[in-house]
Formats: C-alpha cells, sequence, structure tokens
C-alpha cells in the first residue's frame, strides 16, 4: 500500500517527484480519480478545491475523473477507481468523507484497490487514514461550527498516526505549536502536524520518508 498525506496536494516539486516516485510511470500514461466528497459540506467559496484540483491537473495525467462517492452508486464510482492508477481524495470536512466511505462500500474495497494503486490524501483525505477521526479535537482545530450529525469515530486504520494538516496556516488559526502540544498529551499515539507545503510518504504502513518544502513537526 503506498499514501502520500498532503494538507493541500501538489504544492511543490518536491511532492510532486515523491508522487511520481510512488507511481513508477509517467504522468501521460497515468489515470486519476479525484473525490471530492469531503468538500460537500463546506461553506462558502470553494476555490480551493479547484486550485487542489487544478495542481494535479497540470501534471498531464492520461485521463482525469472526478467522482463524488455520496453522489452516484457504486457502479458508476468502481469502474472509474479499476480505471485509476492514482485515488485522491480532497479536503473538506473529515466527518462527511469517512461516513460515505463507510455507506457506499468503498471502505472494504480500498485495500485490495491500493495493492496496485496510489492513495492520495488531501487534508481530510490524509486524516481518515488513521485509526480514529479524534472528533473533539479535530473539531476544535478545523471547524468553527458543529460537525453535523455524524456517528463515524473510527478511520481507515491504513497508518498507526495522526495527522494534522494546515500548520501555521493563516486560514486555520488553531493549527499552531500550542494547541498541537496540548492534543499530544491527551492523544498517546504519534502526531504529525504538517504545513501546506508537506507531505509524508508511507509505504505498506511504515513512513518512507517526510518530504518537505516547508515546517512539520512530530509529536509523541
Amino acid at each position: 500500500m503506498k499514501l502520500l498525506l498532503t494538507s493541500s496536494g501538489i504544492t511543490n516539486k518536491s511532492i510532486e517527484k515523491e508522487l511520481l516516485k510512488l507511481l513508477g510511470k509517467p504522468f501521460n500514461k497515468s489515470n486519476l480519480t479525484f473525490v471530492p466528497t469531503a468538500a460537500n459540506v463546506e461553506k462558502g467559496d470553494k476555490s480551493w478545491l479547484v486550485d487542489d484540483m487544478n495542481n494535479f491537473r497540470k501534471l498531464n495525467f492520461a485521463s482525469f475523473d472526478i467522482v463524488d462517492i455520496s453522489a452516484v452508486s457504486k457502479n458508476i464510482w468502481l469502474p472509474s477507481f479499476e480505471n485509476a492508477d492514482i485515488l485522491v481524495f480532497g479536503g473538506g470536512n473529515t466527518f462527511h468523507l469517512m461516513q460515505h466511505i463507510r455507506e457506499s462500500g468503498l471502505a472494504e474495497l480500498l485495500p485490495e484497490l491500493l495493492k496496485t494503486r496510489v492513495y492520495v490524501g488531501i487534508s481530510a483525505g490524509s486524516m481518515v487514514t488513521a485509526p480514529t477521526l479524534l472528533p473533539p479535537a479535530t473539531q476544535l482545530f478545523y471547524y468553527p461550527d458543529e460537525v453535523g450529525e455524524y456517528h463515524e469515530e473510527n478511520g481507515l486504520g491504513f497508518v498507526d498516526f495522526y495527522v494534522r494538516p494546515h500548520l501555521n496556516s493563516p486560514h486555520f488559526s488553531k493549527v499552531i505549536n500550542k494547541n498541537l502540544q496540548q492534543l499530544a498529551k491527551e492523544v498517546p499515539e504519534t502526531i504529525y502536524a504538517i504545513d501546506d507545503n508537506t507531505a509524508i510518504k508511507v509505504v505498506d504502513k511504515k513512513i518512507s520518508s517526510i518530504v518537505s518544502e516547508g515546517e512539520w513537526k512530530k509529536f509523541n
């Protein structure tokens, strides 16, 4: 299983190069499927979502598909996933994304799909790979309002650590060292806080490298 966990996707050449290494073939001979589901319940301007998609589109993939797993049935999204070499799970509401990964049946299929495909997480897409979603801490850091009526607490469990994206971002003012240190006291597992120019490269559940042109911190 090959994962590239990011805050904001392909934001620099270093992250781009690591994705290419994980893929093992040129972008222009590869297919990508982008899952925007996490963004559905986010309010206001979503130009950030368009920017995230465009950063992948600029790499000139052979095909670029967009599939909302909450809006279409399995017989539509599964062929797209099977055709893809890279599955990108975009940012937004972590709880909303995880709920639909479960309800769609995708959670059961992902381990098999990822034997031959690369998983790229952006923000919420990275956070769902953890053992759990850490509801109180996630809500405090990322959601100014109530997260909604979600009952998901378990993550995908693809990694044994937690990712806190958007370190020191002006758009997420609570994701700072002081708050993360407090979170680390409450959570015994390792936490990686990464900024928008950092990615965590994971191969077979082990961190292969941390790719950064910015800043990141490890807690616990």
